[in-house]
């Protein structure tokens, strides 16, 4: 061979330009990928058309929003509205509503899908555990009209939990469950609880699906019991999927849950259980105070921006992987 002629094996020079040899990897990358991009196409739509197509309407934040002006005619405020959330004393009640809500959900209902993991992780006979995971992701897929609607059925005056405590236990009269202040908060998150938390073991399962059975076998040889391997090698297998769950969870720490706490609303409960999501809704829909309830909304999601940063920092500093 010639040795001014190139080997045949060896890239040319125009291959070598960075525009080309990467506009041609990523081309090729693209069609060998395009039937896994198909596949994703409807969930990018869906983001595209109810998650960010949505945040042009931000602007209305900085306006004094008039239907009869419009968007454009609309006079521009600035930060007014934004000032008016510290001022208004009614906010105030509805942000502790709103954070009380969260907290006790982060508390009670998120450790509920872990503890129930590893109760499934445990059971040996597979039929019995299919069963139980099958009526356990059942109350998921219950829209919270339905669940509400239970818990009506349930729990009103003359309903059939307060049949049983008149009749077989002798209470004097029937527990207001639905119009106590008191009992609000907790059966919010007892809903949360019976609804979600079958279906939040799902991750956990499979990421203990992927833990070296030889560990456990291991484990046994050195004379541990079941309670101590699940300490040791269970807990630790699904760890940093705890970890990045509740870094996402507290990006929802201001919202929690509009469809569950609208439909259990009513005039007893309200001072306890208006939140942010519901105060958003009775002010830009019920008083027409359209920017003062965006200026609201757009303050809500930089705290759970913040939040998660938060988290996630944090995370990242005591080891564990994080969300990015």
């Amino acid at each position: 061979m010639n040795a001014l002629t190139p080997h045949p094996n060896l890239p040319s020079a125009a291959s070598k330009a960075p525009g080309v040899s990467r506009l041609g990897r990523l081309r090729a990358r693209l069609w060998k990928d395009r039937y896994l991009l198909l596949l994703g196409l409807p969930g990018i739509a869906y983001f595209l058309i109810y998650r960010y197509v949505p945040m042009a309407g931000l602007y209305m934040a900085f306006i004094e929003f008039s239907p009869f002006q419009g968007i454009a005619d609309s006079p521009w405020v600035g930060l007014e509205h934004f000032s008016r959330i510290f001022e208004d004393k009614e906010i105030v009640q509805v942000l502790w509503n709103t954070l009380a809500i969260s907290f006790l959900q982060i508390v009670f209902a998120f450790p509920i899908p872990i503890v129930l993991a590893l109760m499934l992780n445990e059971l040996r006979n597979q039929i019995f555990k299919r069963i139980v995971q099958s009526v356990i992701y059942l109350p998921h897929f219950l829209s919270w009209v339905v669940v509400i609607g239970i818990t009506t059925i349930f729990l009103k005056g003359n309903g059939v939990i307060n049949d049983l405590l008149v009749q077989w236990f002798g209470l004097a009269q029937p527990v207001p469950f639905l119009t106590d202040p008191d009992y609000f908060k907790p059966l919010v998150v007892l809903q949360v609880i019976w609804k979600e938390a079958g279906w939040g073991t799902i991750l956990f399962l499979a990421a203990l699906a992927g833990v070296n059975p030889q560990l456990y076998e291991a484990a046994t040889m050195d004379g541990a019991g079941r309670f101590r391997q699940m300490w040791h090698i269970t807990l630790p297998a699904i760890r940093n999927t705890i970890v990045i769950l509740l870094i996402l969870r507290l990006g929802h720490v201001m919202d929690a849950g509009y469809e569950q706490i609208f439909l259990l609303l009513n005039p007893f409960n309200m001072e306890v259980g208006n939140i942010l999501d519901t105060y958003v809704f009775f002010k830009g829909i019920g008083q027409s105070d359209y920017s003062f309830a965006t200026a609201v909304g757009l303050f809500k999601g930089a705290v759970g921006l913040a939040l998660v940063l938060s988290a996630n920092y944090i995370a990242k500093k005591l080891g564990d992987d994080g969300v990015f």
